[in-house]
C-alpha cells in the first residue's frame, strides 16, 4: 500500500557527503521505487529566524519556508526525521525548525475552557533515524537516550503523532565498511516498506 512520506533532513550541513544524508537519500530512492509518494524538507537549505518569545510562538506569522513545510507535513501520513546526534540531542537548527513548524494553529490548538492542548496531527506516524559516533546501546543505556525521548514525547507525541519508531546507528565514524552497509541495507528495507 502506497503512503505519503515526508523526509525531514535535519543535518545542518548541506554537504551531500554526510552519512546521514546518504541514509536519507537511500530511504527516499527505495520508497519511490516502491511507489510511495515522497517529499523532502532539507532544514539546512531553509531560511528562517529563531523564535525568541512565547508570544511569537503562539501568534506570530510563520515565515514562508515554514508555511511550506507545514503544508508538506499536513499532506504526509508518515514522517521520517534524519539527524546526527550532537551533544546528546538533535542539532540546534533542527530544534529551531521544529519550534517554528509545530506551533499553535498548526500542530496543536488551545481549546476554550480546557487546560490541555488539542493535538492536531493525530493519524500520522513517524520514524526517527539518528547517527552517532558512540555505540547506540551506550546512548540508550548510559545516557538513557534523553534527547530522542524528548523529541518523541515532548514534540511529536505532544502534537498527536504516533506510533513513533526509531533507528539508532552508532559508530558511524568506524572504518568498518560492513557497519555502513548494514545501515544502508536497513534504509532500503524501511524505504520500500514505507515505515
Amino acid at each position: 500500500m502506497s503512503r505519503r512520506i515526508v523526509i525531514i533532513q535535519g543535518h545542518p550541513d548541506a554537504h551531500q557527503a554526510r552519512f546521514v544524508r546518504v541514509l536519507a537519500d537511500t530511504y527516499a530512492k527505495n520508497a519511490v521505487k516502491a511507489e510511495h509518494d515522497v517529499k523532502v524538507i532539507d532544514v539546512a537549505n531553509l531560511d528562517f529566524s529563531l523564535l525568541r518569545s512565547k508570544q511569537e510562538w503562539e501568534s506570530g506569522a510563520p515565515p514562508e519556508p515554514i508555511r511550506v513545510a507545514q503544508q508538506t507535513i499536513a499532506w504526509a501520513e508518515h514522517l521520517v526525521i534524519f539527524f546526527p546526534l550532537w551533544l546528546g540531542t538533535m542539532p540546534a537548527l533542527l530544534k529551531a525548525f521544529l519550534e517554528q513548524v509545530f506551533r499553535p494553529g498548526f500542530a496543536i490548538e488551545k481549546v476554550e475552557g480546557e487546560k490541555t492542548w488539542k493535538k492536531r496531527l493525530v493519524g500520522k506516524s513517524a520514524r526517527i533515524v539518528v547517527t552517532m559516533g558512540m555505540p547506540a546501546f551506550i546512548y540508550r543505556w548510559y545516557f538513557r537516550a534523553h534527547g530522542l525521548k524528548s523529541l518523541e514525547r515532548n514534540i511529536l507525541g505532544f502534537c498527536g503523532i504516533g506510533p513513533i519508531k526509531e533507528t539508532l546507528i552508532g559508530l558511524i565514524e568506524s572504518s568498518e565498511v560492513s557497519r555502513r552497509e548494514k545501515a544502508l541495507a536497513k534504509m532500503r528495507v524501511l524505504g520500500r516498506e514505507g515505515r
